[in-house]
């Protein structure tokens, strides 16, 4: 048998020390934050779907060839300018750690900013996009500029050359009242300040101790893209789509475009321009007025005159009163001539008329058309009476044969009626049958969650965690504590365990860089571990999370 080589069997290092798998883990994890305290990443954002529900962040940084896991806490993520969105190329300002539930390190966001103007051009791209697709930039939601506002209302900083230019434009062209509205146009916060002066315009009521603005100017002077930034913050739009004021736009120069350019009323190359916009010029305004009164009452003679020639023509077709009378006037005399002939006459025919009527009117012809009114009235009471005997039996006869029929109707209908009820009884005896099977089944369903449901709450509850070998920490008030920083010295805290509560008290002569740094772990541990499955769970049930 041929001779084979036996390599020797490695001995054991007993000299070299023993880590726990979560002390190499503080140790790899304090060894990286030491090196790398605060770094600036530049990468492409990956994997970026929202907030959690939590409000932290969760996404990477890639590049071309490598690509490193990011967080952003939920109280950074709130004050941040930028926001994260999938795809967008950012220069990440923060610092390195480890997660040592999954054996990988990440960065830990503070700061956030585009990478140039490239990424700066594409997210405001992006933005147009979805608040076009909203409708905010529609041209039937715009408005008409008042021709002569009252008050003018300016959005812009007290002490640029802006607010200046625009007042001796105004004074220039039409003097009108000016309201200042002063805001930050560029930096942190001037996004909300812009738009809280366009909101704060509107809540103005009619006729309140400040004047209410007929028109607003929103007003900055050029810049960068990065100086003009704010004017393309989405809470800018929505506050110039809201406003019910005409709102003039004059941020940058010409050729600077923002987003609130698209939403606003009206679009000015300047602030200069702007104040044109918002008030026309008083001299020509006075030019036109008193050109319109010359030609006013140039006209106004030129009508007068036409019609004072129509009238002469007019007289001088008419004939005159003379000829136009003569024939009435001879007509009146003809017939005041015969009027007294005529009264004569009538007088004497209905003299006639009334003789004739009254020797027809002598007492036995009256005794004679009262006897035969009496006749007439005995014969048609006897009449009268024969009609109503005759009319009478018609009716009792016609009762009669309706009593019958509607004896022999009750009858038919009353055993219909039985007839309907036994049918009825019989369904709704089935249907108590099938709902007393189906209500047993619903129970037994119902009985089968409720077992389900309770040992799932067994199974989540976090004194099962307690019951591994964990502690659940609360102050005095019973909330859960989170870290030691939030605990001050001599603090009553309360413990409980598994098997019941010890209550405590915090130190107060512990070292300063214990005090700082030894929290920081498990509160680094905590934040970055994902977050469970979120369960429905009863009330007054604690979480260790």
């Amino acid at each position: 048998m041929p001779n084979r080589l036996l390599m020797p069997p490695a001995e054991p290092l007993h000299n070299a020390p023993e880590f726990t798998v979560s002390e190499l883990s503080q140790s790899l994890k304090r060894t990286v934050e030491d090196t790398y305290g605060h770094v600036r990443v530049r990468g492409e954002i990956s994997g970026f779907r929202g907030a959690h529900s939590s409000g932290h962040c969760y996404f990477a940084l890639k590049d071309e060839s490598a690509k490193i896991e990011a967080v952003i806490w939920k109280g950074v993520h709130g004050r941040m300018r930028f926001k994260p969105q999938e795809g967008l190329e950012v220069i990440a300002t923060g610092k390195l750690t480890t997660y040592p539930g999954s054996s990988k390190y990440q960065i830990v966001i503070e700061a956030l900013e585009p990478a140039g103007i490239g990424a700066l051009m594409a997210l405001m791209e992006e933005r147009k996009k979805k608040l076009a697709a909203e409708g905010l930039f529609d041209e039937a939601r715009k408005q008409l500029l008042p021709w002569l506002p009252d008050v003018i209302g300016v959005v812009t900083s007290p002490t640029g050359a802006v607010i200046r230019d625009i007042l001796h434009r105004l004074e220039d062209r039409f003097p009108r009242h000016v309201l200042v509205w002063p805001v930050k146009v560029q930096g942190e916060g001037s996004a909300e300040q812009v738009a809280a002066a366009i909101r704060g315009f509107n809540a103005l009521p009619e006729g309140g101790r400040i004047p209410r603005p007929d028109v607003l100017i929103v007003a900055r002077g050029g810049g960068s893209l990065e100086d003009l930034w704010s004017f393309n913050e989405e809470i800018v739009v929505r506050a110039a789509a809201e406003s019910m004021i005409p709102l003039i736009s004059a941020v940058g120069h010409e050729t600077d475009i923002t987003l609130i350019d698209f939403v606003a009323d009206k679009r000015a190359p300047t602030p200069t321009a702007a104040a044109e916009m918002a008030v026309p010029v008083r001299s020509e305004l006075f030019v036109e007025v008193a050109d319109l009164g010359r030609r006013t009452h140039a006209y106004w003679m030129r009508a007068q005159e036409s019609r004072r020639n129509e009238l002469r023509a007019a007289a001088r077709a008419l004939p005159s009163a003379g000829d136009l009378l003569a024939i009435p006037r001879q007509r009146l005399d003809s017939a005041g001539s015969s009027l007294p002939r005529g009264l004569k006459a009538n007088t004497h025919a209905h003299f006639r008329r009334f003789t004739a009527a009254a020797s027809k009117l002598t007492l036995r012809v009256l005794h004679g058309q009262i006897s035969q009114a009496g006749h007439r009235l005995t014969v048609s009471g006897e009449r009268l009476g024969l009609s109503a005997r005759a009319l009478l039996r018609r009716r009792r006869d016609r009762f009669a044969g309706l009593e019958v029929r509607l004896r022999a109707s009750k009858l038919s209908n009353a055993q219909v009626q039985r007839n309907a009820i036994l049918r009825q009884r019989e369904r709704t005896q089935r249907l108590s049958e099938r709902a007393g099977r189906a209500l047993v089944t619903l129970l037994q369903r119902l009985d089968a969650r409720v077992e389900n449901s309770g040992k799932l709450l067994s199974a989540l509850s976090y004194r099962g965690v307690l019951a591994r070998g964990f502690a659940l920490v609360r102050d005095e008030e019973g909330h859960p504590l989170h870290s030691a920083d939030s605990i001050g010295p001599n603090a009553r805290i309360a413990i409980e365990f598994a098997d019941g509560r010890v209550g405590a008290t915090a130190d107060a002569d512990r070292p300063a860089a214990v005090a700082r740094r030894a929290p920081a772990q498990p509160k680094q541990a905590a934040e970055t571990k994902p977050a469970p499955k979120r369960v429905a769970k009863p009330v007054d049930q604690g979480s260790l999370f």
